[in-house]
């Protein structure tokens, strides 16, 4: 029983985790902080400069800063 709820546990967070480099706009928006434009500038960024080696990287995208990454860092 225990094994099955930490399973359930884990599969729950996975499903809600943002994936910097593979969220929509649509995703990015559901996050404090990020209205759509935002969202637009990060998808934009990224097909621009390729995948995000770090959550970090977001700081890049115009109108992303520590507060938004923490933010971001805490859900993913």
């Amino acid at each position: 029983m225990k094994k099955t709820l930490l399973a359930l546990l884990a599969l729950a967070v996975s499903a809600f985790a943002l994936d910097i480099n593979t969220a929509s706009a649509e995703e990015f928006v559901k996050v404090k902080g990020i209205g759509t434009k935002k969202a637009e500038r990060i998808v934009s960024y990224r097909t621009e400069h390729g995948k995000f080696n770090s959550i970090d990287e977001l700081k890049n995208v115009k109108g992303i800063g520590e507060k938004i990454v923490s933010i971001i860092k805490e859900e993913s």
